[in-house]
């Protein structure tokens, strides 16, 4: 399935995330809910621990792959990294860190179209704005002025215009993305939590969060799920109900 028929089953916007330390427990996880999703992501936990192989074997179970290990570095250095996940079987999508700057993104962008032969679907880049654990508090911190929504509005709209295909960013910036980037800009918004979620609030890292249905009216074209999968008694049946959910938001 490639990107340019996302939109064919609600089951294309919905990402889980594959945030298991070790290969064998990613794949046995994976297989049981894989006919129910667009994509798995694959994140810097699992490709730390098992490297290329694990994109192959996710991958080999016919679900896309989100390769989210958020390049973030000079921009040659990015370039080459982007271009190696490119040619990866089964990457969608990739992504890097919008605060790399223009230049970067500008080099990832290229690179991700070096990598493919002519006419070929590409993988489509997305850029992470913000991370949704941070609060203004925390922004303030790390030296990034001004409030969560503006800042990410504005990184959105730099990583348009150096080429980048997308963003990641939470519920609460999706409606201003969209409207300051146009309606074919991908938005990815993690921090998607239905209403049932198992995921208990004193362990949950993210600050800004949304249910599925908050998420694909306020503009997102993926949801990217982690724990109320993983952590749910029933995975497939947890996976089955946020498809319904999207399906009915659409």
């Amino acid at each position: 399935m490639t990107l340019t028929t996302f939109d064919a089953h609600p089951r294309s916007s919905l990402v889980v995330a594959l945030d298991f330390d070790s290969l064998s427990s990613a794949v046995k996880f994976a297989k049981q809910i894989a006919d129910l999703v667009g994509m798995f992501k694959i994140g810097n936990q699992l490709f730390t621990a098992a490297g290329p192989a694990a994109v192959k074997e996710i991958a080999a179970l016919g679900a896309g792959v989100f390769l989210d290990l958020k390049y973030h570095d000079i921009p040659n250095t990015v370039a080459g990294a982007v271009l190696s996940a490119a040619s990866m079987p089964g990457v969608q999508l990739l992504n890097v860190h919008a605060l790399g700057g223009k230049a970067m993104m500008e080099a990832a962008a290229q690179a991700i179209s070096a990598g493919v032969p002519m006419g070929a679907d590409r993988p489509r880049l997305l850029a992470v704005t913000i991370l949704t654990s941070m609060n203004q508090k925390a922004m303030k911190e790390a030296g990034i002025g001004g409030a969560p929504k503006m800042r990410v509005v504005k990184l959105a709209q730099l990583a348009k215009k150096a080429g980048v295909d997308g963003v990641v960013a939470s519920i609460q910036e999706a409606k201003a993305i969209r409207k300051a980037c146009g309606p074919d800009f991908l938005i990815a918004t993690p921090g998607v939590r239905p209403k049932d979620s198992a995921v208990e609030p004193k362990s949950d890292d993210q600050a800004r969060k949304a249910t599925p249905t908050e998420a694909i009216r306020a503009g997102a074209d993926f949801l990217l799920v982690g724990r109320p999968i993983l952590a749910a008694l029933d995975p497939r049946a947890a996976a089955q109900s946020i498809v319904d959910e999207i399906a009915a938001a659409k």
